[in-house]
């Protein structure tokens, strides 16, 4: 059986981005920067994306500097660029949420 189930735990690097398409579709476009220890000190940022997000969502979601949780999956997407064929891995979330650091202690301690 094969899984593409992602959990991220981080900070917004940048406040979000819509961008709304033709078609009407919306897009909510998060930088989540995740801070390991271990094997090695390092920060990473993951690009995550929210399709049709809600307008309270838009409007009151997280914004830079707030710790979320994401829950989402692997994405590869593949473009046409006018230097050749481009591609990037991104997570597709299913929620993106602001999560005080308070609650993810507990959580974690739990």
């Amino acid at each position: 059986m094969d899984l593409n189930l992602i959990l991220l735990c981080g900070r917004l690097a940048t406040d979000p981005e819509l961008r709304v398409f033709d078609s009407g579709n919306r897009l909510l476009r998060y930088l989540v920067t995740i801070r390991a220890e271990y094997p090695k000190k390092r920060v990473d940022v993951i690009p995550v994306t929210l399709w049709n997000p809600s307008d309270e969502h838009v409007d009151c979601g997280p914004r830079k500097g707030q710790r979320v949780i994401v829950v989402g999956s692997v994405q590869r997407r593949f473009w046409e660029a006018h230097d050749g064929r481009r591609s990037r891995i991104e997570v597709v979330a299913e929620s993106v949420e602001a999560r005080d650091p308070a609650e993810l202690e507990t959580a974690a301690a739990s």
